[in-house]
């Protein structure tokens, strides 16, 4: 029986060959052995965002976000994925809030740390 690490390990190889379908069945696998692993959601859901499937892949980021909500890499996922559908607003949101979890972090570091320059503002879409 293979293990969950291994479809997942498969999924990233198949990704990096932009095999997207393929990477998905094997995303899926590792998620049927482990189903509440962020991380292969997280890659689940770029994969779909690859494949043009915008919805299936905001609703995998919004999994993540769920179980993981002060992850600022998958708020940028969702930033991104919402601006490939051309829903800047909400995209602008998610980046905010981004950038924010990731102030927060810095400040753990460095209490001096700035805060985040400008709000949410025009943003270049991402392809």
């Amino acid at each position: 029986m293979t293990d969950a690490k291994t479809h997942y390990l498969a999924g990233l190889k198949l990704f990096g060959q932009s095999k997207f379908e393929e990477s998905i069945v094997e995303y899926r696998a590792a998620l049927e052995l482990k189903p509440d692993w962020a991380d292969v959601i997280h890659a689940l859901a770029t994969s779909q965002s690859k494949l043009g499937r915008q919805d299936e892949a905001i609703e995998s980021v919004n999994r993540v976000i769920a179980m993981t909500p002060n992850d600022a890499f998958a708020f940028t996922s969702l930033s991104i994925f919402l601006q490939r559908k051309g829903l800047i607003p909400e995209a602008e949101k998610a980046a905010a809030q981004a950038r924010m979890l990731s102030w927060k972090e810095e400040l753990k570091k460095n209490p001096n740390a700035p805060p985040p320059s400008g709000g949410p503002g025009p943003m270049h879409v991402v392809q």
